[in-house]
Formats: C-alpha cells, structure tokens, sequence
C-alpha cells in the first residue's frame, strides 16, 4: 500500500481510478458471465502471445515416453489472424455499440417523444415506433456499461468465422493470392446444406451465390475491424479509414485532367486535383489487398510489429504494474523530491516517468499516478488546474522515455530498420530534456506562489524505501541487458524480462528470515544441476528427464544455457515453497490493488474466502491478472494498428504515395522547416481524439517520404519527429484525452487544464524542430551515403565534430529549456514582465533550434523579396552564442531586480 502522506477524502480508489479509466476509454465493465468470458478470452491471449515470444510459430508438445507432438506450424497471416480477432473478441466485450449519448442516439431518441406529442401515446404509429425502439435499445443499447448485448455475440461470431477460415483454409488463401479472391469457394461449395437457401437470396437479386467465403468474410472482417474501431477509439479515426477505403474503390471518378465539370457548362480547374486520381478498382481486389495480405491492411507490417514487439512489451508492464512496482514507483519520486520546494509537483515529473517504463498510455499514466500526485499537489498550495497539467504533460511523456516508450517506438523499428538498442538511445537526451523541462516550471510556479517544502513528518524516507523494493529496479535493470549488452531481439527481451518479473516476485512471495537460506540453496542446487547437465550429456535437466541429450558441451557454454533458466528455476522453487507453505509471513509482498482486489472476488465467487489469504493463490492471481491486465490495454492498440493498416495500403496499392510525397514538397517550396511546420500541425490536428501508434502510422506513410527526399536528415530523426508531435496532441486541447484525466482528479476546468499542460510541454513541440536540424541531439552523427549511426568513442574522442555538433547542442538545449520556463511561467527570481517574456523566449529558440528560426526568417524574406540570403558559415554557433549572451543577461538582470525587492531569501538554485 502506498506511504504518501495524503488524505483519503481527496485520493482515488483503485476502483475510482478504474471508473475514470473506462469513462474516458468508453469502456464497460462486464458483469456475471460475460466478465468471465471477459477473463478467459484475455488470459487466452496473453498466453497465446507469450508462447510466440517463447518459442515462435511452432505449436508442440513433449511428452515423457512419446516424444513431441506437433499441434500447429502457423504462418505469419494466421498469427497476425489470430491476434486482431482476439483483439476483436475483446474489444466488443468491452466496449458497448452505444451508451445513448452519441449525437446519433439522442436524434433517433427524439423520435418516439416527437410522436407523442403529435399523434398522442396510444396510436398505432407511436406504439409501433415504441416497440421498434425497444428492439434497437435491446439490440444495440448499454446505458450502464455493463451488459453485452445481441449486437456483440453476432460481431464475435462473425469474428471467430473469419479467425477459423484462416486457420482451416490456409491452402485456398494461398490460392488466392494467385488467381485471385474470386477462385475460392463459394457459400454453397463451401457448406452444400447452405446451398438452396443462398439460390433463394440470389432469385432475389442479390448474386450471393457467385460471391466467395474468403470474399465474404474479408469483407466482413474489415467491417469489424471498422466498428471496433469506432466503438474503442473513436469516430474520427474511424472516419479516416473509411474515407481511404472509399478512394480506394471511387478515387478514379476524380477528374485526371483536373478540371470539374459544372451544371452551367463550364469547367473549374482545381490544382493538384490530378494527383488524387486512380485506376478503377474492384471491391474483390481490393478485400483481397486488405484482408489476406501481410504487406498491407488489415494483417500488415503494424499488425506484425504488434505481434512481434507491442504486445509483449505492454504485458512486460502489466506484469511490472501488477506486482506493486507502479505505487513503489511513486513512492520513490516522492522519498527523492518531497523536501524540496513543490516536492509534490516533483514527485508527479519523477513518478509518471518511471510509470513511462509501464504504461504506454497517457490516460491509464494519468489516473494511476495522478491520483496520489494530484491532490497531493493541491495540498502543497498548486492550482488545481496547474495540478492536473503537471500531471497529464508529464504522463505524455511516458511514451517518448526509454527503455520501453510507447507502441509507435516499436513501429519506428520495424519501419526504419533501426535496432530498438538505436531507437532508445536516440532517444533519451530528448526525453530528459523534456522532462527537465517539466521539473524547471513546477519549481519556478512554485517560487512564484510561495510553496514550500513540505514538513518532515510528511516526507518518506529514501532509504527504508530503497531497502523495502530495490528488487522491483531488477527486471528493468534485466530488460536494458537484453536489449542493450545482449542485443537480443526486442520479443526476446520482453520474454526474459516478463520471466524475470515473475521470478522475483515468485522468490519475494515465499521471501522470509527462515525461508530464506533454504530458499537460496534450492535455487543454487537446481542452477548447479542444470550446469552439470548441460555440461555433462548436452541438456538441461528436463531434456534429461525426457531422455533426450547426447555429447556434452566446455564450461562457458553450460554455464550460459543454465544461467537462462535461472528465472525458471527460481519460479519452480519457489512455488514449490508456496504451495507447501501458502501461509508463510511475507513482509516485502505488495501486490498492487488491483490484484488483491481481484483475487478476493475470485474468492467469494468460489465460496472459499480464505483462499484471498493463501499465498499460493495470491501469487497465481497475481500471474492472471497481469496477464488479463496486459491485453485489456493491448485491445485498442492492436484495434489501432489494424485499422489504420488500411491507409498505408491504399497508398500503396494506388500510387497514390509518390504523388502526395510530390505535393507536400511543393506545399512546403522546398523549404525543410516549413515541412516541418506542416508536419508538425498535421500530427497534432490528426492527433486529437487518435492513438498516437495511429497518427504516427498515418504520418509515417504519407509526410515521413517528404521529409526524407528534401533533406539529408536522417531517417530515424524524422520519425522521432513525427513521434513526437502525436505524443503531444494527448495534451493539445479541445481533445486533450490525457488533460480530462487529469482534471477529472483535480476537479478543474478540463480545457483550462488542457491549455496550461500544452504550455507546460511547449518544449515537447520545440525539440523536435532541434534535433530535425541537429542530429547530434539524437547522439546520431550522419554519414555520406545520407544514413546516420549512434556516436561511439571513435566520435566522442572527434573534438571538431564531437564539440560544434553534440556537446554544444545538448548544452544550449538544456539551458534553452530553462529559458522557456520564465517564458511560461512568468518567473524567474522575481516576476518576468511581458517584454522579459517574450525576450526570454527569443532567447530560448536561439539557444534551442537556432537554424530553425534562421531559415524560417530566410525564407520569409525570400518570398518578400527578390533577394537572396546566403547561410554563412557557423551561423548555428554564432546564434547559439547571441542566445547565450542574452540569457545571462536576462538572469542578471532578473537577479538584480529580485534582490532589489528583496524576493531572494535563499541561495537555492533556480532549478533545486
């Protein structure tokens, strides 16, 4: 349980906290049987794709006297099959078709009412419409979020129709990839019982009968995706997918000439329209491309990095937030920050970042640890609109902070081919920066409200705390091994990493002062017979017990195999220990809520109580709930990436991508920052209301090709850009989805809250337009053949690159984002004037992206004049150096005036 000092009056529940989660994520809260379904389905899973990162492709079994028994050999659509329908399956268990308070069910809701009104209660039309709205409410209908209605069973047969197609009909798919969807059989091929009622729907002119299975559950499946989409993300991201399907089947009726005809005889000629025109397509090839495709649509590349990469990752977090690592997370920000000015404010930067490492969603980020930092805020004297932007800005900036970062970082892998070792270490001077960034302006709003620190008997003690959950810092110390020292693949990782969580938490269950040496001789004995096994016949102990083995293996190598199933081992001994001691005393087990919470219900449902007090059964609920935890927040982003799949392969499928990468450099005249800027502003417009994995898909397809052919940024900058800004529409209102969650806690205004956490993570915006420009920031250093590499020694120990082009940089950036804090804040020793504002931010992109603001200025002057402006050499340094100047300038001058009026009481640094 947690040790923050706050009062339980202004604290969320765990349940609360779930309550928001679901109001702002629309989804329901099943009751009685369909939560069982809800349970199994999502442990079903999470088991599924546990065995993919454990072993592949590969179903099979070994069983003692018999051998192995082989179960499956899938291929990758059937994998990537498999998980968009469980995705399906849960997303209409979980979320309803309506709740009646669309736009559309409140005008339909009038109708009843309206003829009432006209025509009186007992007439036969308003009895009529009566009933037909009592059969669309029972059909459609879920007020309470709680029931599963008619609507969701036929979605998930439908759903399950199509899932077992793939896995029984595997040749006919290959068949068709190449004569064509049109070659599979027909309904009545298909199931001959079937065949007269499909000749009577055809005599009605319906030509069911020449239509394929695979074409009619294609179709069906994009439907589905369509609506789990529109039911878990929204309308909007709906609407866009849509649009591109449509163009894929109408795009030709756009004129080729570009000119639109008129009902007065004339034409109108519209520019660039020429470029949208296609070939005509026919609905079955284009189900074809959509559906039984891993290049493109529904099963594409994001779909495969779902597979391989997102959801391990994600169910890597469930598992780390269900063992209690989230609270102790939170604890340790506070234990770090609470004695010094606006701790509070402090805690929540540190808290949501380690939270980062978790959950990759802004919202879940928010509630969880918003709900201790916030009215812990309010408290300390913070705003309550203040609490809550701190509160949302940090928690969006989980998704951009290594080591796990959010879905889209894994996408950035699988599109730019970049090792995710790369990725994370691209990526990290970025995220602290923009973290700094954050911490810098709670200090300073609480220099300027007059906020303290806070009392010592309110503080939590750093060491007591260090000493109660060190070991939860062990799978995340495990995971950066793998990836970065082992350079393992990502899913392996992940995998290593999910058994490491597990056995520590197996090893702290069973973890007492007189379990503890024969705990540790248990798991050094089986380690040592494993090594010897390995050492001796060339196998493991249960290869051994199996029959199997042959020549041994040298010492390094038997060391290396035993040393990899020292998780296992340790997860063996100790729930040998759990299930012959369920009672033992366990002072450092602290599940999180959710689990114990879980478990008790389990309990009760199964009239045995008691079993909520069993160890054994406490850390078995703890495994199941991770597990149904992981693909509860895995369901959206596979529902996501799935549907904006689509885009990415109309474009494809079209031509339409060379021609709009040719537009946008035309748009921009072929000035790179104000691609940028266009950029930029598309993300955020496309982001609101839509997943970040979504808009990044999006922008990835249609504005990353432009960036890239008109200039020689390197690639992963580019999309580390384009990362960013979806990141930042969470917090960009009116749909600041991360913003509600936090003024939902802090019970304050949400669009005031939206616009001050958008101001907070101003410089989330301006260090993308950074390191676009300066891609030392990103420590990469490009090469000739316009590629780029993470620097090494061999750069570092280049002072003439390594100097000018990293150390400056990241120097100059640091101090930028402090400048941008008086901007924002409007503080700095004393109160900053509208002038000192504007001048501190001046100062602030002279120091942050100079060459931005150099070429914006060129080429506005370009354009309004007829000359041109020629960059003299290092104009970067040089304006660096203007921004320098002016900042100690400014804080002299800030420091003069502060101790003129007497404001500095102390010696305290500006930023603590």
């Amino acid at each position: 349980m947690s040790t923050l000092p706050t009062d339980e009056a202004d604290r969320l529940s765990e349940e609360e906290q779930q309550e928001l989660i679901d109001e702002l994520e629309r989804r329901r809260s099943p009751r009685g049987i369909a939560s069982l379904v809800v349970i199994i389905t999502a442990i079903a899973f999470s088991a599924f794709q546990m065995w993919l990162a454990a072993r592949g492709f590969i179903f099979a079994v070994t069983i003692p006297g018999i051998g192995q028994i082989k179960l499956a050999a899938l291929q990758l659509l059937q994998v990537n099959a498999i998980h968009v329908i469980f995705a399906l399956l849960l997303a209409f268990l979980l979320y309803p078709p309506s709740t009646g308070n669309g736009p559309v069910a409140r005008r339909l809701g009038r109708v009843v009412p309206a003829l009432e009104r006209r025509f009186g209660a007992k007439n036969p039309v308003t009895r009529t419409m009566r009933g037909v709205r009592s059969i669309v409410r029972w059909l459609f209908m879920d007020p309470n979020r709680e029931r599963v209605t008619p609507v969701d069973i036929v979605c998930m047969g439908i759903a399950i129709l199509a899932g077992l197609y793939m896995l029984t009909s595997f040749d006919e798919i290959r068949q068709i990839r190449v004569l064509g969807i049109d070659s599979a059989r027909t309904i009545g091929e298909f199931v001959p019982a079937l065949a007269p009622v499909v000749d009577v729907i055809s005599s009605l002119g319906i030509a069911l009968d020449t239509m394929s299975v695979a074409f009619l559950l294609g179709a069906a499946g994009v439907l589905l995706v369509l609506e789990a989409t529109r039911r878990s993300l929204g309308i909007y991201l709906t609407l866009i997918v849509v649009t591109f399907i449509v163009y894929a089947k109408y795009g030709y009726l756009i004129p080729s000439d570009g000119i639109i005809s008129t009902p007065f005889g004339f034409g109108i000629i519209v520019p660039y329209i020429d470029i949208l025109w296609i070939q005509p397509g026919d609905w079955g090839t284009i189900i074809q491309n959509f559906w039984y495709n891993t290049e493109n649509g529904v099963f594409g590349i994001p779909v495969t990095v779902s597979v391989q990469f997102i959801y391990i990752f994600i169910l890597f977090g469930a598992f780390l937030e269900m063992s209690g690592a989230g609270q102790w997370f939170i604890d340790f920000a506070y234990a770090v920050t609470g004695k010094r000015k606006g701790g509070p404010a402090k805690a929540s930067v540190l808290s949501s970042g380690f939270m980062g490492a978790i959950s990759g969603s802004s919202i879940a980020n928010t509630v969880t640890t918003g709900a201790f930092t916030i009215p812990l805020m309010k408290r300390s004297g913070y705003r309550s609109e203040f609490a809550g932007a701190v509160e949302a800005s940090a928690s969006s900036g989980g998704q951009i902070l290594p080591p796990v970062m959010g879905a889209a970082a894994f996408l950035i892998v699988e599109y730019t081919t970049t090792p995710y070792a790369n990725v994370i270490a691209a990526a990290a001077v970025p995220a602290i920066v923009f973290f700094f960034g954050v911490w810098v302006m709670v200090h300073l709003e609480a220099s300027k409200a007059g906020i303290t620190q806070i009392d010592e008997s309110s503080a939590i003690a750093l060491r007591p705390h260090l000493r109660k959950g060190w070991f939860y810092l062990l799978p995340i110390t495990a995971l950066l091994y793998y990836l970065i020292i082992a350079r393992l693949s990502v899913a392996r990782s992940a995998w290593f990493s999910i058994v490491a969580i597990i056995a520590v938490i197996a090893v702290v269950a069973v973890y007492n002062d007189r379990t503890k040496r024969p705990l540790f001789a248990g798991i050094v004995g089986l380690f040592l017979l494993e090594f010897i096994a390995n050492l001796l016949v060339g196998t493991g102990l249960a290869g051994l017990l199996l029959g199997s083995g042959g020549s041994g293996q040298s010492v390094y190598p038997a060391l290396a195999a035993a040393a990899e199933k020292l998780g296992t081992i340790a997860i063996t001994i100790s729930a040998v220990t759990l299930l012959v001691r369920p009672s033992l005393d366990t002072p450092w087990l602290d599940y999180d809520e959710a689990v114990d919470e879980g478990g008790e219900a389990t309990a009760d449902a199964l009239s045995r109580p008691s079993l909520s007090e069993n160890n054994a059964y406490r850390f078995g609920a703890f495994v199941l709930r991770s597990m149904e935890h992981g693909a509860r927040t895995a369901t959206p982003v596979v529902i996501a990436v799935a549907a904006v799949g689509i885009v990415p392969g109309v474009l494809s499928a079209t031509g339409l991508a060379p021609n709009l990468t040719t537009f946008i450099k035309t748009l921009a005249g072929g000035s790179l920052v104000l691609l940028l800027i266009i950029t930029a502003i598309a993300a955020i417009i496309l982001g609101m209301g839509v997943p970040t994995t979504a808009t990044y898909i999006l922008l990835a397809a249609v504005l990353a090709p432009a960036i890239i052919e008109s200039s020689s940024m390197p690639l992963l900058a580019a999309h580390l850009f384009i990362l960013y800004f979806g990141v930042i529409a969470d917090i960009t209102p009116p749909v600041a989805v991360a913003a509600y969650a936090a003024s939902g806690i802090a019970k304050s205004d949400p669009f005031s809250t939206g616009v001050e956490a958008f101001s907070l993570s101003l410089n989330k915006a301006i260090v993308p337009f950074a390191f676009a420009l300066t891609p030392g920031l990103l420590l990469l250093r490009p090469t000739e053949n316009g590629e780029a590499h993470i620097i090494g020694l061999a750069d570092v120990l280049d002072f003439g690159y390594f100097v000018p082009e990293v150390a400056i940089p990241i120097i100059c950036l640091f101090t930028g984002v402090l400048a941008l804090g008086p901007t924002i804040i409007g503080y700095f020793y004393t109160d900053v004037s509208p002038s000192g504002r504007a001048l501190f931010a001046l100062t602030a992109l002279l120091l942050m992206t100079p060459l931005a603001l150099f070429n914006l200025s060129t080429t506005l002057f370009d354009v309004l004049t007829p000359f041109a402006v020629i960059t003299p050499p290092f104009t970067e340094l040089a304006l660096r150096a203007v921004g320098a100047v002016l900042f100690i300038a400014l804080v002299l001058q800030n420091r003069r005036s502060a101790e003129e009026h007497g404001s500095i009481s102390t010696p305290e640094s500006t930023t603590d």
